[in-house]
């Protein structure tokens, strides 16, 4: 009989769930498993997992929306996998919601952070805000979702598992054509070296078995190392890591800072949020087209 945790990720596969989502959702299985003592959640119901949640909110200090990704991994395990239906869930210590001034930063502080990015790090925070991407968006894109023809970026398989098209500006197009052609000497080393696989989505690798190596399949942004896709099992290269564009935008969020109220840190992680409440705080656009010429000045 197959594990657990085995059950979970087939079960989140066969429902479509992204990869992002496994990884969370199996985090807190294994920090309720942990947290009983290693129990079998067999054993276990609403009593274990109301402690386990007021838990989280009263020692662990946790947000709202944590405690209620931690909820919603735990009915996905016991509602999806184990078919127990669990009471209502209304005696454990919810988190305090927490409300927020959002930061909306200026056109010129949005400049000067731009400015202090340079290399692959300036041009995927150009697409999230020229673009109106999501940070996994643009590291995702692959070589065939540039549209440079018609000026436009498809996003496959985005939030809710929807595609849409969205804009290309007109400044990132020479800088993505030049890092297009980086990538593909890349692939080429890769594929002189018996490599050159990436990651296909759902079972497109079975249909097409030699797509994963085809160009237009290739990542915009790749990373530098090779690593060991966590469903296959190949060696290939992925795309760049959130992280690094996260981590790298630390210093230069804070020199940008102008004000009493710093940018924040981990900026990277809301750049697109703040980035589009800046195109609608000093440039309120009424029609699709007023934006497009917009991010294409």
């Amino acid at each position: 009989m197959p594990k657990l945790l085995d059950r979970v990720r087939a079960l989140m596969r066969t429902q479509r769930y992204s990869y992002e989502t496994e990884k969370r959702y199996i985090y807190w299985i294994r920090r309720y498993i942990g947290f009983h003592d290693i129990r079998n959640p067999v054993e276990m119901g609403a009593v274990e997992v109301e402690a386990f949640l007021s838990h989280l909110a009263v020692e662990g200090g946790v947000s709202a929306s944590t405690q209620n990704q931690a909820l919603a991994a735990l009915l996905f395990l016991y509602r999806g996998v184990l078919k127990v239906d669990l009471p209502w869930l209304e005696k454990f210590t919810p988190a305090k919601k927490s409300s927020h001034v959002p930061v909306v930063l200026t056109k010129d502080e949005v400049k000067r952070i731009l400015g202090h990015l340079d290399g692959t790090n300036r041009l995927i925070a150009g697409l999230l805000y020229g673009a109106g991407l999501r940070l996994t968006e643009a590291l995702r894109l692959r070589v065939k979702d540039l549209d440079f023809g018609f000026r436009q970026v498809v996003v496959r398989d985005g939030k809710g598992g929807k595609d849409r098209f969205t804009v290309l500006p007109t400044k990132l197009i020479e800088p993505l054509q030049k890092q297009l052609q980086t990538v593909r000497k890349l692939h080429e080393m890769d594929l002189r070296n018996g490599l050159g696989r990436v990651e296909m989505p759902f079972a497109l690798s079975r249909k097409y078995p030699n797509a994963e190596k085809e160009w237009a399949w290739q990542y915009v942004f790749p990373s530098k190392n090779l690593s060991v896709n966590a469903r296959s099992g190949q060696t290939g290269r992925h795309h760049v890591s959130p992280s690094s564009l996260q981590n790298f935008s630390k210093k230069p969020c804070k020199k940008a800072a102008s004000r009493k109220t710093p940018v924040p840190t981990r900026f990277a992680i809301r750049l697109r949020r703040i980035f589009c409440k800046t195109a609608v705080t000093f440039a309120p656009f009424r029609t699709c087209s007023d934006t497009r010429n917009f991010r294409q000045q």
